[in-house]
């Protein structure tokens, strides 16, 4: 068996960038934004079909990437007002992308708890509006493009229910992923692939949620304390993965067990998990473990220090993803050139602490004089 490994490479020296991104993405240069709310559903005119659009104000750059971050609330409550829904997309505006906080189908509790059939109806629903608004992001870009978007570069998450949406989203490709056969609380059999089909109809995993005929697809995924309910939805042609999680967390474990910690709730496998299967599947990946944490670090937004340094660390990992980290061979060149001579001083993780590289997994190695170059490595085996 011969391991091979392949080099992904953003280079940067004495701080300069070296890519088509001008300085954009990866800090606040932006000081305002601003939001508009659209119904992102030609099915459903509700509230709970609204998002909010948050652009900088003064930006005249097109082609910019996309996010689209889903709020928690265990399905049961939740808004997109939320503080650190608006915190994320205010900060994510103000370093050049387009950013998008919407709201989606909620539950109650007398129908939550007691049927496990029903908390796979209601994450199915969830993910059929998120499919929907990402659907009219791609539409709207057809049809004027108000807002400026790449269309190659749509990303997705979210925190608790709205990263459970994000990563069923993004890793179930069609129906016949789901189970065939769940037990329900009262010891009876239920077929989860049945619920989503009653529901898609025709338009099967594309959902009931309109703005059909584009593509739902995503770049790229990042959960904050969300979870799988099985981490085998991750497969190798997959989305990079990055995740948040406390290892304290109660409510989504960070490995695998009951939502809300409740029998009468589905098993849900967190980011351990998740992390463990896409290193297995060889898919890009990374992970912030917040140690000793609990379910609620999200509370005050950015005042809260987990949650500012949550994202930082989505901004580290989503930056080389971006298509405008695409460098021209020239330039390549030329950078190979003016950088042979240099040493390597140290290797540092996404947060600046010293790191040992890990495949698929993202790093900065530092110079001597200087400059330091984001990189990371995939490692397949080949028979």
């Amino acid at each position: 068996m011969k391991k091979i490994l392949l080099f992904f490479n953003l280079i940067l020296v004495s701080g300069v960038i070296y890519s088509q991104c001008n300085g954009r993405y990866e800090s606040e240069i932006f000081n305002t934004v601003s939001s508009t709310t659209v119904n992102y559903s030609d099915t459903y005119n509700d509230q709970r079909h609204q998002m909010d659009i948050y652009t900088a104000d003064n930006d005249t750059e097109i082609n910019r990437p996309v996010i689209l971050f889903i709020h928690g609330g265990g399905f049961l409550t939740g808004d997109k007002n939320l503080t650190y829904a608006v915190d994320f997309c205010e900060s994510f505006a103000k370093r050049g992308y387009v950013t998008v906080s919407m709201n989606y189908r909620l539950t109650n509790p007398f129908s939550l708890f007691p049927n496990r059939d029903h908390q796979y109806e209601t994450i199915i629903k969830a993910v059929y509006d998120a499919k929907a608004a990402v659907r009219y992001l791609r539409k709207d870009f057809e049809n004027g493009d108000n807002y400026g978007i790449d269309t190659s570069a749509i990303f997705i998450g979210g925190y608790s229910a709205g990263a459970i949406t994000s990563l069923h989203l993004s890793y179930i490709d069609d129906i016949i992923d789901l189970p065939n056969s769940v037990v329900d609380n009262d010891g009876s059999y239920f077929n989860p692939q049945s619920i989503a089909s009653s529901i898609g109809g025709n338009k099967g995993f594309e959902g009931d949620a309109g703005n059909y005929g584009y593509s739902s697809k995503v770049s790229g995924v990042f959960s904050y304390a969300g979870a799988l309910l099985q981490p085998n939805f991750i497969d190798g042609d997959d989305v990079p993965l990055a995740t948040v999680h406390g290892t304290n967390d109660s409510t989504v474990f960070y490995d695998c067990g009951p939502g809300f910690g409740s029998s009468y709730v589905v098993d849900l496998c967190g980011s351990g998990e998740l992390q463990s299967q896409a290193s297995l599947e060889e898919i890009i990946h990374d992970e912030l473990i917040l140690e000793g944490v609990d379910h609620g670090w999200t509370e005050n937004g950015i005042q809260n220090v987990y949650y500012s340094q949550a994202l930082n660390f989505t901004s580290e990992f989503l930056f080389p993803l971006l298509p405008c980290n695409n460098l021209p061979m020239d330039i390549n060149q030329n950078l190979s050139n003016s950088i042979k001579n240099r040493k390597l001083d140290k290797v540092v993780d996404l947060l600046g602490q010293e790191f040992n590289p890990k495949p698929n997994h993202l790093f900065i190695e530092i110079y001597d004089d200087g400059s330091f170059e984001k990189k990371m490595f995939f490692e397949k085996f080949l028979n």
